[in-house]
């Protein structure tokens, strides 16, 4: 005997919508997109055993600065700080407007 799946019909709005309506899709989005970059960015340094120390004299700023860097949830770190923290691990920036 053979089973068909009924499709279920979708039906409300989509989680983004639900976002868009209480006006934090763009914040949602920001944090999320930080938090990504941040988490590579830290694999990244793991993978080449480098230290906090290190990178942060690599990439010519200080600790802190990169401590705000790999923050998840601060994302008001500027494109020039993520820009050196990636060559400084040896690796390309990529940014695309989709």
């Amino acid at each position: 005997m053979k089973l068909e799946k009924k499709s279920q019909p979708a039906f409300g709005s989509s989680f983004d919508d639900f976002l868009e309506e209480q006006n934090i899709l763009s914040e949602v989005k920001s944090l999320a997109t930080k938090r990504v970059l941040a988490y590579q960015i830290e694999t990244s340094m793991k993978e080449k055993k480098i230290t906090k120390t290190e990178m942060a004299k690599k990439m010519g700023t200080s600790r802190s600065s990169l401590n705000r860097l790999l923050d998840p949830f601060n994302n008001s770190v500027s494109l020039s700080t993520i820009e050196s923290a990636v060559l400084a691990l040896g690796k390309r920036l990529h940014i695309e407007i989709i």
